[in-house]
């Protein structure tokens, strides 16, 4: 017995290739390197530093900068020193582990830097102080 309608394939089918396995991978790797980033908080001010025979590369996830004018900056604000505890606590908040480092102009008044970096080094802060090299 013959079979009817018995035919082979010979139309193609159209097969689509199925982008969201691939696109909720690239969004979740996305999502991670947002969350896993440090940025650090460039103070808005570039200060003329005093000059140093060593050197030490820190990587600071927090930069304070103080200018001739006795002016703290950080994130390209001008803080008073009242107001810089809850400012390094909000900082802190973002990222626990930061280490900071105290731009000082070299003609700012050192008792500035040096409350800067006291009041830091009170709330568990890692800091160094940037100066340019011979």
């Amino acid at each position: 017995m013959a079979r009817r309608g018995s035919r082979v394939a010979t139309d193609e089918e159209e097969v689509e290739l199925n982008m969201t396995p691939m696109l909720d991978v690239v969004f979740i790797l996305l999502i991670f390197f947002i969350v896993t980033s440090v940025f650090i908080k460039e103070p808005g001010i570039d200060p003329i530093r005093p000059e140093a025979q060593t050197e030490q590369d820190l990587n600071p996830s927090m930069l304070v900068a103080v200018n001739s004018e006795n002016e703290i900056w950080i994130d390209r604000r001008v803080y008073e020193q009242a107001e810089l505890q809850p400012i390094i606590e909000q900082l802190l908040q973002e990222n626990p582990k930061a280490r900071a480092t105290i731009q000082g102009d070299e003609e700012a008044d050192i008792g500035v830097i040096l409350d800067v970096q006291d009041l830091l080094i009170e709330n568990g802060v890692e800091v160094t102080i940037s100066t340019l090299q011979e």
